[in-house]
Parts: C-alpha cells; sequence; structure tokens
C-alpha cells in the first residue's frame, strides 16, 4: 500500500516522478444504478477499496444532471435544447438556436458570472467548495462544461451548417467563436485564482475514423481559442487535463504542443500503438479503457489482458499514464467485475515487478 496521499500520488504520475501507483478511476454512470440495482454496484464498489476509497453507500448520492432527465427537454444557457430518452445518459441537442443566419441579430451569449453553459452557478459557493477541498487535501479539478467551444458551436448552429458556413468562411464564425472564447475565458480565470491544482477542458474532436473538423478549419477556428486558454491556465501554475473522445490521430500534436499536462483519450479507436510511438513520455496519459468492443463483449479473460496490455504499453516507473473506465448500462456483470479485479491488480504494476 502506498504511503503517499492520493493527491500526491496522481501529482507524481501526472509529473512524471514516480508515483507509488498508476492512478485509477472507475466511473459509474448514473443510468447504471437503475439498470443494475444500486446494491449490487454499491456492494461492488465496497468490496474494490483500492478504486473506491472513500466509498459510503449510506451517504452515496444519485444526481441526474440537467441535460439526464427523460423525457424532459432542457433548455440550457446558450439557448440549447437538450432531449435524453434514458435517465443518466447526456442527451443530444436537437434544438439550435442559430439554426437560420438570420437569428444572429438578435442573439445573446449567457453571462458566465451567473451560468456555466449547463445551468446556474453561485460563484462564491463553488469557490468556497474548491478552497474546501482543497484544505482537506484533495487533489481538486475543475474546469469547462464538456463540448466547451467547437461542440457548442455545433450545438449553437447544428454541425452540419456549421462545417459548410467554415467551408465558405461566412462572416459571422470569428463573432461566435470570439465570444465562446471570452464566456470560457471568464470561467477558467475564476478557477485560476482558486486552490484548484487541475483544470479540465474537455472536448470531443473525434468520430470513429478521423476527426469531426478538418485540421486546416481546426486550426483556423478552434485552436486559437485552445491556446489562449492554455496559456491562461499555466500562468497561474495549474495542471491542464485535456479530454476529447474518437480518432484524434490528427489533432493530437497540437493539443499536447502548447502546455497540456494530461491527455485523456481512448484507447482502442486511436489505438495503443500508435499512442505507445507517438505520445508515451511528452503527456501523462489518462487513457480511456474500451466500452464499445471488448469489455462489452469480450470475455473476463479479455479484458484482463486487454487492461495488462495497456499498462505494460503505456506505463513506466517514472509515471505518466493514468486509467479510467466508464460504466455504462448492457455491460455483462462478470466483466464489470473483472474490471474492477483487473484496474485494481495493475495499480501497482511497477512496485509488484520491482
Amino acid at each position: 500500500m502506498s504511503k503517499l496521499s492520493q493527491r500526491d500520488n496522481k501529482l507524481r504520475a501526472i509529473r512524471f516522478q514516480k508515483p507509488d501507483y498508476i492512478p485509477m478511476i472507475f466511473h459509474v454512470n448514473n443510468a447504471s444504478y437503475e439498470y443494475y440495482g444500486k446494491e449490487y454496484l454499491y456492494d461492488l464498489m465496497e468490496k474494490h477499496k483500492l478504486l473506491f476509497p472513500n466509498f459510503d453507500r449510506n451517504n452515496h448520492k444519485i444526481v441526474y444532471g440537467n441535460c439526464e432527465k427523460k423525457d424532459e427537454p432542457y433548455l440550457d444557457d446558450f439557448g440549447c435544447t437538450w432531449y435524453t430518452t434514458v435517465d443518466g445518459i447526456v442527451g443530444t441537442v436537437l434544438g439550435h438556436p442559430l439554426d437560420e443566419i438570420e437569428k444572429i441579430k438578435d442573439y445573446k451569449f449567457p453571462d458566465p458570472e451567473k451560468v456555466m453553459g449547463i445551468g446556474k452557478i453561485d460563484w462564491q459557493e463553488e469557490l468556497q467548495n474548491v478552497e474546501k477541498e482543497h484544505q482537506e487535501g484533495k487533489f481538486v479539478e475543475r474546469g469547462l462544461r464538456h463540448g466547451h467551444t467547437f461542440l457548442q458551436a455545433c450545438d449553437i448552429r447544428g454541425y452540419e451548417d456549421l462545417l459548410i458556413d467554415m467551408m465558405y468562411e461566412e462572416e459571422y464564425l470569428p463573432w461566435l467563436f470570439d465570444n465562446l472564447y471570452n464566456f470560457n475565458a471568464a470561467i477558467i480565470d475564476k478557477y485560476c485564482h482558486s486552490s484548484v491544482d487541475m483544470i479540465t477542458i474537455p472536448e470531443d474532436l473525434g468520430m470513429q475514423i478521423g476527426p469531426m473538423i478538418d485540421v486546416d478549419n481546426f486550426l483556423k477556428y478552434i485552436y486559437p481559442s485552445y491556446v489562449k486558454m492554455i496559456k491562461k491556465c499555466k500562468e497561474h501554475n495549474k495542471i491542464v487535463h485535456m479530454h476529447s473522445d474518437g480518432d484524434i490521430k490528427l489533432l493530437a500534436e497540437y493539443l499536447i504542443d502548447n502546455g497540456v499536462d494530461v491527455l485523456n483519450l481512448q484507447d482502442i479507436v486511436v489505438g495503443i500503438e500508435w499512442i505507445k510511438e507517438n505520445l508515451k513520455g511528452k503527456v501523462c496519459l489518462e487513457v480511456d479503457i474500451d466500452r464499445q468492443d471488448i469489455t462489452f463483449r469480450g470475455t473476463p479473460e479479455e479484458i484482463d489482458k486487454h487492461i495488462y496490455k495497456i499498462v505494460s504499453e503505456l506505463s513506466s516507473e517514472d509515471g505518466g499514464l493514468m486509467l479510467i473506465y466508464g460504466l455504462y448500462p448492457n455491460v455483462p456483470k462478470e466483466n464489470i467485475e473483472q474490471l474492477m479485479d483487473s484496474m485494481e491488480k495493475y495499480m501497482y504494476f511497477y512496485s509488484d515487478n520491482k
């Protein structure tokens, strides 16, 4: 067992300073509690104390986000309407406030002093909570909502229309992305002047094959905001965490070249071999364990082999690797149990093999 606190061990992993163990997160999506039954999952969480060291079933609360309530359309702060058909699963935007360009003249961006993009925020209370966590010795992370720039523009305008507008270099685009940056930068600035350890900047950019946006348009419209946001974080000595689902091989070099400390990416879609050859040692990798194939359709033996492969290929004694798995409905129970077992089994990979 490690003598380091969770916070210190995670900092060492991110900074390549020889952590005692590989930080691993097993995230249970809210929809899973109803699908599998709370008591079943609670029993597993109590059994796996390395993954859930602070779990208390008597005080564990399941709270659906604004965009996760079945048959309750949600109008977010940007005027986008979300729908979901499953409680606990983040929905899809089907109502775009700028579905017609003519609506731009009446469009108003939300106030980051009052909202986060997906709901209200009391900054005094939020920053007090941050400080409380810091005083308790926790690793404190906060950041932007998922899909803060490119995906937010897609939600506002519509994905296909936005890409066509980029192709034709529509005049409104600089206005759109400048205002999105100003909104996001105001939130980042709040956290930069707080006790957070790490600021998260999550946004999916990839599809199953290739990015959702071509490289040229990414560099022209999206990347400048990324550069400025990361610079602001680094000026305040904050760890920067970048997340993207999908195949981001064509964009990865741009994501890490401006000071990103942790890059969360998917193992199978991007490819373990490609990650090893192109990213290992350059940035702390937070590997998002496959949810589409091996853990969903594979056997427990295949799952254990897969976790071993990730750890043996992408870890080092110096650090630079973290793993995360997100549980959603329809994964066989024996696979859930094997995932937890294997993640705990290989957490001390280097300590056990010295």
